[in-house]
């Protein structure tokens, strides 16, 4: 698995992981028909949009890192319900 490959399967890198897994579930259940996966393909597309969010935002406050590790995603997610 090449590095760039494996910094998207890292929980600390990429807060949309089990969106990510689960398009590609239903695109390989459904023999790649995107139609069947639309639900999955906007979950995935809210999730990268909130995050990307709370990264900019943190960006313009000067925290670090910009992007918060699994841990804090988890604790922001419980104060907020799940917002995607």
């Amino acid at each position: 698995m090449s590095r760039h490959a494996k910094k998207l399967r890292d929980h600390d890198i990429n807060p949309c992981l089990a969106e990510t897994d689960a398009t590609t579930k239903c695109m390989n259940d459904n023999n790649y028909n995107k139609d069947m996966c639309t639900d999955y393909f906007l979950k995935y597309k809210n999730c990268r949009k909130f995050w990307h969010g709370i990264m900019m935002q943190r960006k313009r406050n000067g925290v670090k890192p910009e992007m918060p590790s699994a841990e804090e995603r988890k604790t922001i997610l419980e104060s907020m319900g799940k917002p995607y």
